[in-house]
Order: structure tokens, then sequence, then C-alpha cells
């Protein structure tokens, strides 16, 4: 019993008890778990959209299948705290709909608010499924799926493999399916893989992502060494500018993770992986100069479209709408009501090319779901809203809400669709690998801490008195999945 009561305890300081370390068998990951995180990812990267009816998508079907699965198994440990969070932040957003100008898009706004309650919804349900999970198994599944699609565009690209891709892809794939080879051949004088994606661009990020997290949670000594040589290999296989931004999600998890301790953030240790996080900033602008030097001349001389429509151009617009709708912005997927105002500013804009053909429909203008967030809701509710899911994160037992938000930034770069599973699954991901980072440095925090004597507060020797038997759950829940892998 005091076993039990410490370690609640040694998770007070997360916000919360419900990210702890499972401390039952019942909380235990089971086949079926990991089989379905399994097909949430897959959903994330196919981007499998069932077209309910005209008006209405079921984007990422799988995830959605999946997180909803998830949801029912998980719902014994969702708090009252929690769940009053997640209305809370589902009602912030209600009363930004509301406010927004112009009640006559009141229905196509109440359809992306029904979207957006979806994916935080399957988002949240991924939250709480990775975090009672070892982190062995989570590793496993995200740098497996990393290495699946690695090989997967190696396959593509060296052994022939493009044709079964590409006759999976026209039948998983009724619209959106990328086929502008020749600009790929013009910009990486080669034809970027797709591996059953409807574009590169889903390859590249959900790559990008996926090792990510592997990094996070891994908490092997040489996992940074394995993280660039992955890197590498990744823009060797399916070049594209967006596997940079794994160089840039070191700065996020250098800065609010490696930099805590004791569950604390230490200004001494920030100074220092500081210096480390600006090593890889600096690797981050030599690569992309040294190995894109083509699409940067294009981007420099306002002649990528793609890069303008989903990285200048929405930032553009953002500026434009939050100057005409501080309040609350042009409402959940509200492009059509701003369609107008957009093209004009980007036509107006230098880094627009007449020769561009406006793209249709008017949600193709701004991919990216950073500057949608502020283009949706405006700057009060933006900031709102932003408040709102911070504090939930909090209860949620996450370390650092800011850790979470800058890597949802940063990958934001690179995927739009604000109401789409993608976006929030971003967020919940981060959050879900910051829970299990901390709970791993405060493993080993506490083995240290008992190897060379007594902890110097108060505050960090009630946490530690009980992380052994935290360590404990942790390879008891390890050994029960490996048993049921073997048949015993």
């Amino acid at each position: 019993m005091s076993y039990v009561l410490g370690h609640h305890h040694a998770y007070a300081h997360f916000g919360s008890t419900e990210a702890a370390a499972p401390a039952g068998g019942h909380s235990r990951l089971e086949w079926l778990d990991a089989a379905l995180i399994c097909l949430f990812l897959s959903g994330l990267y196919t981007n499998y959209t069932i077209q309910i009816s005209s008006s209405v998508p079921f984007p990422s079907a799988p995830a959605g299948v999946a997180g909803m699965i998830l949801l029912w198994r998980r719902r014994d440990q969702i708090t009252p705290a929690a769940f009053s969070g997640l209305i809370v932040v589902l009602l912030v957003y209600l009363i930004s709909i509301v406010c927004a100008t112009n009640i006559g898009f009141l229905s196509r706004r109440t359809n992306g608010l029904i979207q957006l309650t979806y994916s935080i919804t399957v988002g949240y349900a991924l939250f709480l499924t990775v975090t009672h999970a070892s982190r062995r198994l989570i590793t496993g599944l995200f740098l497996g799926f990393s290495l699946v699609i690695l090989i997967g565009c190696l396959l593509e690209d060296y052994a022939g493999f493009r044709p079964i891709s590409d006759a999976v892809r026209k039948f998983l794939y009724s619209r959106g399916i990328y086929e502008n080879d020749l600009r790929d051949q013009l910009l990486y004088h080669r034809v970027r893989p797709k591996f059953f994606a409807s574009e590169p661009s889903s390859v590249t990020f959900c790559y990008s992502l996926f090792t990510f997290v592997w990094l996070v949670i891994s908490r092997w000594r040489w996992k940074l060494v394995l993280y660039v040589v992955l890197t590498g290999l990744g823009m060797f296989a399916m070049p594209g500018p967006t596997l940079l931004l794994m160089l840039l999600l070191i700065l996020p998890y250098m800065l609010f993770l490696v930099s805590r301790q004791s569950g604390q953030l230490s200004f001494g240790r920030l100074l220092q992986i500081t210096c480390v996080a600006v090593i890889f900033l600096v690797a981050f602008v030599v690569l992309a100069k040294s190995l894109f030097p083509t699409r940067l001349d294009h981007v420099t001389a306002g002649n990528d479209p793609s890069f303008f429509y989903r990285v200048q151009g929405p930032a553009l617009a953002a500026g434009d709408i939050l100057t005409s709708y501080p309040l609350a912005g042009a409402g959940l997927t509200g492009e059509p009501f701003i369609e107008g105002q957009v093209v004009d500013i980007y036509v107006r804009s230098p880094a627009y090319s007449p020769r561009w053909q406006i793209v249709k429909p008017a949600t193709e203008l701004l991919i990216n779901y950073f500057w949608l967030h502020w283009i949706y809701l405006g700057l009060i509710w933006g900031f709102i809203a932003a408040g709102a899911v911070t504090i939930w994160l909090s209860v949620l037992g996450v370390p650092s809400p800011a850790f979470c938000w800058m890597v949802w930034a940063i990958l934001g770069q690179a995927s739009g669709a604000y109401v789409g599973p993608t976006c929030w699954a971003v967020l919940f991901l981060a959050a879900a690998a910051a829970v299990l980072h901390q709970r791993g440095r405060v493993v080993d925090q506490a083995s240290m801490t008992t190897a060379v004597g007594r902890p110097r507060s108060r505050r960090f020797r009630s946490t530690v008195a009980v992380e052994d038997g935290s360590r404990e759950v942790e390879r008891a829940a390890d050994e029960d999945a490996h048993r049921r892998r073997l048949g015993g």
C-alpha cells in the first residue's frame, strides 16, 4: 500500500497522475493496442479519406477507426479533470465560431468544429495509449515504422518497386495523387518515392515525425548519432526539404526536455544545451544550401509555388487576416469567407508569380496548420484556444507544453488541415513522448541518487523514494509483452 501511495506521489510534480506509469496489469498494453497504434500511424501516413457526403469527409479514416477503439479501451484511464479539460477546449472553439464575422458561414464552421472534435478526440486516445505503454514497445513501433518507410523508398528507387506502389496508390486515392514527376527531376534530378502515400511530402513528413518521436522516447545512449544517420539516409532515399525539419526538431528537444533535471528546468544545463542546439541550427542552414541548391534558387527567385502555398503565402495571409479580423479570424474552415482576400494578398506579393494558376478549391490556398490556427481564430481567440490547450496538457501531466507547441509549429510548416487528425496527432504524440521521456529521466536520476547518497531536496526525495518500483513496473510490462510474443 505504501508503494502505491508513493508511486502516485512520484508523478504528482508532473501535474497529474493520468500520464503516470501503469500500476497494474489491466493498464498494460496488449497486442491489440499495439496493432491499433500501427493502424493509427498508417492512417496518418496514407491520409486515406472517405467522403461520407459532398461536404462531410472522414479524414484519415484508419486513424479515426483506431482512435475510437483506443478511446473505448482506455475509457477507465480518463480522469474527471482530463475530461473537463477536453470539454473546456471544445467549448472555446465553439464560442470562437459564433464570434467569427458573417454568421452566414456558421454551417460550414460547424462542420469544421465537428471535424476538429473528431481529430482532438482520437489524438487524445492515442496519447492515453502511448503514455500507458512501456518505452521499449513504443520506441520499437516508431523506429520500426521509420525503417519500413526508409526501406520502402529505397526499394522503390533501386529495386523496381515503383510500379507496385503506383498501382496501390491509384487504387487507394481517387484524387490528390501527386503526378508532378517532371518537377522532381528538375529540382532533385530524380523522381521522389511515394511508397503507397498520395504524395512525397506525406512520406517525408511521417518519416520525420516517427523518427523524432523515437529519439525523444528512446533511452539508448547513442540515439542522437543514429538519429543523425537516419536523417542522412532519409535525405538520400527520399530527398526533400521537409527532412531538414528533423534538424530543427532537435532544438525543442534539447531546450525543453534534455535541459530538465529532477523534473525541473535547469538553467545551467539549458545554457550548455543551447550551444548544442545552435550547432544543429547552423547545420540546418548549411545543409539547406548544399543539398537543395536548385530548390533554394527557385524559392528565392519566386519560382516555387509549393513553398509559397505552404510557407510564404499562409504567413502573409495570417498577417492580413489578423489585422482585418483580430477577434475571431475567419472561423474554423473559413477559407471560402476569405478566399477573395487571400487571392488578392497572394497576387500582390513579390514572391508570387503571375505564371502560376490560382489553385482551387479555396482550402488549397492555405496549407500550413500553424498559420491556419491564427487565420481561423484570430488574435484574441487564437491565444485563448492556445491557452486552454496548454492548461489541458498540464492537467494531463505533460512536463513541458512549450516543447509540444514548438514541435507542433515546426512540423506545421509541412502540413495543412488544421481540423484534421494529423495536426492534432503531432501535438499529442509530442506530449506523449515528453511524458515517457520525463518518466525515464526520473527513473535514471532515482537510481543515481540511491547509489550516491541522500537526495538534496525534500521534494526530490519524495519522488525518488519510489522510483525503483516504477522501474519494476515498466520492466514487468516489457517482460509481459515479451511472454505474449512467445505465446507464453
